[in-house]
């Protein structure tokens, strides 16, 4: 009995199409890698590369290693480098937002301990998209002492 219902179970999954697609995260990420700090440093940056299916938004980030994550930008105006905070960052459909030194950037304040080469950092990426829906992921980032 059980054999003959092996190709049906195969099957099912196309059978209702909205089952396959949750198994599928909306938002890819690549590249991803924290900073290690120095002595007595109390912020730490964390980079990326985000890539999602549709147009979405990245509202906040979680982290076990900082009391708060905000997401930065960097744009150099007049000679002078600036930072500045975003309440959020948007993210075009099929188009990598990379998350680098010296451009777009996770800041983590308020370090709850060192950030040393070889271990990693978790964090929650929360997301919404254009409907109003909310999602996350979950991810750990190594640390590292630069990007290679």
């Amino acid at each position: 009995m059980m054999i003959r219902l092996a190709p049906l179970l195969l099957l099912l999954p196309l059978s209702f199409p909205s089952l396959a697609a949750n198994t599928e995260q909306a938002v890819q990420i690549s590249d991803n890698w924290v900073r290690a700090t120095a002595p007595g440093q109390e912020v730490g940056a964390g980079y990326m590369t985000l890539l999602s299916k549709k147009d979405t938004t990245l509202v906040s980030v979680e982290s076990n290693a900082a009391d708060s994550v905000e997401i930065h930008s960097m744009t150099m105006e007049n000679g002078v480098m600036k930072m500045r905070s975003l309440k959020e960052l948007p993210l075009k459909a099929n188009q990598p937002e990379k998350l680098e030194p010296g451009s777009f950037h996770l800041m983590l304040f308020d370090l709850k301990k060192p950030l040393k080469a070889g271990e990693k950092v978790e964090f929650k990426l929360n997301f919404k998209d254009g409907k109003g829906k909310s999602s996350a992921l979950n991810i750990s980032s190594p640390i590292k002492a630069s990007k290679d």
